[in-house]
């Protein structure tokens, strides 16, 4: 099979996408599974394909026919600039999450923290594939990322992320939900968290496609109805400990829950409180600084 003949089998086999979809989602997998640059892709008339190549990309429709999610099927995704591995192990990164780092990064780079002469500390807790975390290491290579997960399957990933972008974060194991777990860090030692907890209410998995609910992982999506903001409440708590005097605390949330996160950041005595919206005009993403100790 050539190229053109791969782009019409997919075509036939998947027609629910586009072909500008098609097209891309073949590029990516040649890029692949040929380990060929996007430039000899776009200048390759005569790419050979062995029969190993076909098989490959054969399994590829199967798996996308299956309502595998094409990041899963691809095994990796790229998040603000940096190539990850990306498998069922933890969520796909979004691209609301890569606007949340990017408002991190311009804190950092226009803020009081541009003045400090010590290298900052932060930490990304509930950290699934460890994008926020590689993200923000990206740009700022001296400072210390920290990604903090449960999930014993999500850590592993995030330690091959380590291996594959060659980012030095540290990765601890932590519990969002227990306080106790966060010990190995010294209070009053963090310039930033950010967490981008589980947010969405069981109630509306009627809602969500089978490529999500099929795929994806439950325990980085669902909360439940009754107490969907159990995360917000428990992170803010640690975040008064760990943050320093004049941290801050970088939220992404449920859009029906803004006001409900930011009464909660209030009443815990942060202050400067400000809510985002994302690119689509959702609210979605909220920070806050830390004014007053608990110690």
């Amino acid at each position: 099979m050539n190229l053109a003949e791969i782009k019409d089998f997919f075509q036939g086999e998947l027609p629910e996408f586009s072909r500008t979809e098609m097209s891309l989602m073949v590029k990516l997998l040649v890029l692949k599974i040929l380990d060929i640059s996007d430039t000899e892709y776009m200048l390759s008339q005569d790419l050979v394909f062995s029969k190993e190549n076909v098989k490959s990309l054969k399994n590829s429709v199967i798996e996308l026919k299956s309502n595998n999610p094409f990041q899963y099927v691809l095994g990796e995704v790229e998040f603000y600039g940096v190539m990850l591995s990306i498998d069922k192990r933890a969520l796909i990164p979004r691209p609301e999450t890569e606007e949340l780092v990017d408002w991190i990064v311009n804190s950092v780079d226009h803020e009081h923290y541009s003045t400090k002469k010590e290298n900052l500390v932060m930490l990304d807790i509930c950290s699934g594939s460890g994008c926020i975390a590689f993200g923000i290491k990206s740009r700022f290579k001296k400072d210390k990322i920290i990604a903090g997960e449960l999930s014993k399957d999500a850590l592993s990933l995030i330690d091959e992320n380590r291996m594959k972008t060659e980012l030095d974060i540290e990765i601890l194991e932590l519990d969002a939900l227990d306080i106790d777990t966060f010990s190995k860090i010294k209070k009053e030692s963090l310039d930033i968290i950010v967490s981008n907890p589980p947010y969405i209410p069981v109630a509306e998995k009627v809602s969500m496609g089978p490529n999500v609910l099929e795929h994806e992982p439950e325990m980085a999506l669902f909360v439940s109805n009754e107490n969907p903001l159990l995360f917000y409440k428990s992170i803010a708590e640690i975040a008064k400990v760990y943050l320093k005097l004049s941290g801050n605390i970088f939220f992404e949330i449920h859009e029906d829950f803004a006001s409900e996160v930011m009464a909660i950041l209030k009443s815990l005595k942060f202050v400067n409180i400000e809510l985002r919206k994302d690119l689509q005009g959702k609210d979605r993403m909220v920070r806050a600084q830390k004014l007053s100790s608990q110690l």
